[in-house]
């Protein structure tokens, strides 16, 4: 019955195997999901997805596989909808109220419903529009998608209109995981948590329990044992660059800040405008006044920290290459120096870059810093980039 979900989840890029395909029948076949639509969903995704970058596709596999009445067969038809029946039944017991099943009732119960569906399928030949009976589009049926009816069965529409359909079925409610999007705060996390050295640092006061068990077998009596806390200990030095043309990636560079803040907690980091030169600053309300020289950062975090570079690398090609071409101050040193400089000083180097990647190529200045930094440090601000840019970093 699932094999062509199966192929539909394969073709729709979720690399999924015949042996992950089985576990899932077979969690059906023991009875983890019985008649409830979200268990069933679930059961598949834990099943057959390894990667949250894919759950995206799972969901778009998952509406296509479940909606489609358009291009099968009657045999098939009628196999798909022996589940959905029982569904509906019992997902009617468990959430509709009784004056609710006593209005669906109007049109003789939920197996008059499935009944009706099973016959408007077997007598229909094509797409229908409009009307009352068949199934179709823009119409009164309960069967279709884009009209209205009390209690219907929606099918073919993205989205609901009148909120009366008894069921939907083809519903995609989770989305934005796919690993070529701009993501969010939380999908930021998932990227940066691939950057982890882990170490005991601190005060003992976790419980050993291993140790416990070892010295109190070896002592004959109880003997507690405690450590420190196992924290990353990756220490990560962060460059933003804001104004001019980041304004326009405010949001994402935000939400990575917060992503970097929550996951790094030995993390510093200060903000420069375009390229790097010979001064940056933590606050920008005081960039002229509170500045700290590059020199001393340099001085300060060791080549052991992490370096990342956040920047659109859009600017004019003179504020890299040559002295005096900043765009705000006098630098008596290229651009091109100093991030040369840093890139020496940090072997773990990266640049995350919010600009989509297939656009790099149209900007001088970004083939610049590339050359400079190595064209694999720049990464763009997506779940795939920053899954590649944890990698290098690792």
């Amino acid at each position: 019955m699932f094999r062509p979900f199966f192929e539909t989840l394969r073709r729709s890029g979720v690399p999924v195997s015949l042996r992950e395909y089985l576990s899932f029948l077979a969690g059906l076949d023991a009875g983890l999901v019985t008649y409830h639509v979200d268990g069933f969903y679930y059961l598949a995704r834990a099943t057959m997805v390894k990667n949250e970058a894919h759950i995206d596709r799972f969901d778009r596999a998952f509406a296509e596989s479940f909606k489609g009445i358009e291009g099968l067969t009657e045999a098939d038809v009628l196999n798909a909808l022996d589940l959905p029946e029982d569904w509906l039944r019992k997902m009617a017991e468990k959430h509709l109220s009784p004056e609710e099943m006593a209005e669906i009732e109007a049109l003789g119960g939920f197996d008059k419903l499935m009944e009706t569906l099973r016959e408007r399928l077997e007598e229909q030949k094509g797409r229908h529009q409009g009307g009352n009976k068949w199934i179709g589009t823009a119409g009164t049926s309960p069967f279709g998608a884009y009209g209205y009816n009390p209690e219907g069965v929606r099918i073919g529409q993205d989205r609901s209109r009148h909120q009366r359909a008894v069921k939907v079925w083809d519903k995609r409610t989770f989305r934005d995981f796919d690993d070529t999007r701009e993501i969010g705060t939380r999908t930021i996390k998932v990227a940066l948590k691939r950057l982890r050295q882990w170490a005991r640092e601190g005060a003992a006061d976790e419980l050993d329990l291993d140790g416990t068990i070892d010295a109190t077998a070896r002592q004959g009596w109880l003997d507690v044992k405690t450590r420190p806390e196992r924290r990353n200990a990756v220490r990560v030095i962060l460059f933003l660059d804001v104004g001019g043309s980041m304004d326009g990636h405010v949001k994402i560079v935000e939400e990575l800040f917060s992503a970097a803040r929550t996951e790094f907690k030995h993390l510093t980091h200060f903000y420069f405008h375009n390229c790097l030169y010979e001064g940056v600053w933590r606050e920008n309300a005081r960039r002229w006044n509170a500045r700290t020289a590059t020199w001393d950062v340099l001085n300060t975090y060791g080549p052991t920290h992490k370096c990342i570079f956040v920047g659109d690398a859009a600017m004019s090609p003179y504020e890299i290459a040559i002295p005096g071409g900043a765009n705000e101050h006098w630098n008596d040193e290229a651009g091109a120096v100093w991030l040369e400089r840093a890139r020496t000083h940090w072997p773990d180097f990266l640049w995350i870059n919010p600009v989509p990647e297939e656009h790099w190529r149209y900007t001088q200045s970004t083939a610049m810093i590339r050359e400079i930094i190595g064209s694999e440090r720049m990464v763009p601000l997506t779940l795939d980039g920053l899954t590649r840019g944890m990698k290098l970093l690792g």
